[in-house]
């Protein structure tokens, strides 16, 4: 055998053991859209628009959701998933792996959240973000801003409002700064008012609503997603889910993510 067959038939040797490389999934506004196929275990009636009126739905899902066929979730209207990847300054969900490898397969949008803490500086906390959370083909990363009443250590740690968003203002940018693009603050009524967060008007929000429309819970705030439901049912998920919508059109979705996703 010659020099070049060998390295010919070495090279097949090392293809046939790694497998056929996986077809990556097309880009996140080229994907097909789902109609919601959802259940809620404790509905709200939503005076106005309803969220069943809006077209493009999604869910957010941590270690609580162990179970998830994400193909059978896909079809079923789960468009898009933000994924809570980190907590404080050294904790990574148990789930975050994966759960960002199973959307990626099914061709969910992905996008990762962290869950912040205020006995930890910024700077920890995004550096543990970013040191978890890789870079590419992904949503915006969301910082989820909400007074924490479980934490053994850090439950009744609350600065006042200016130290807040300063704290927030410095994860931020360094978390813009290495995934080339700002991420989407959450929060709920109560931190919102309390820390004015209305204050942060060059940021995208996504709101947690779930006895009223944002409109009323949050008077004047725009919004880019709406989490309307803790007690959501998927076929697929095991388990309740957090359901929630997204702001426009499906066109404006396309543009949307085309604009944001990275």
């Amino acid at each position: 055998m010659t020099l070049t067959r060998r390295l010919v038939f070495f090279a097949l040797l090392a293809l046939a053991a790694c497998g056929a490389p996986r077809a990556s999934a097309p880009p996140a506004e080229n994907r097909a859209l789902f109609a919601p196929n959802f259940e809620d275990s404790h509905p709200v009636f939503f005076p106005g628009r309803r969220p069943a009126r809006y077209p493009v739905h999604g869910i957010d899902v941590a270690r609580f959701q162990k179970t998830i066929d994400w193909n059978t979730a896909r079809r079923n209207g789960v468009n898009f998933a933000f994924i809570k990847a980190t907590e404080g300054g050294d904790l990574l969900d148990a789930e975050f792996k994966n759960h960002w490898r199973g959307a990626d397969q099914a061709g969910v949008a992905r996008g990762a959240y962290h869950f912040y803490y205020f006995c930890t500086t910024p700077e920890v906390q995004a550096a543990w973000f970013i040191r978890n959370v890789p870079r590419g083909d992904m949503l915006p990363p969301v910082l989820d801003m909400e007074w924490n009443p479980f934490s053994p250590t850090c439950a009744t740690v609350r600065p006042a409002g200016q130290d807040v968003r300063d704290q927030m203002r410095r994860w931020l940018n360094i978390v813009t700064a290495h995934y080339g693009q700002k991420p989407i603050i959450y929060t709920t009524p109560r931190f919102y008012r309390e820390n004015e967060l209305g204050k942060f008007d060059d940021y995208e929000f996504w709101l947690r609503s779930t006895a009223k429309r944002p409109s009323e819970t949050f008077p004047g705030e725009r919004w880019t997603f709406w989490q309307y439901s803790s007690t959501g049912i998927i076929p697929g998920i095991v388990g309740k889910v957090d359901l929630n919508v997204f702001t426009g059109s499906r066109a404006e979705w396309s543009q949307w993510v085309a604009a944001r996703a990275r």
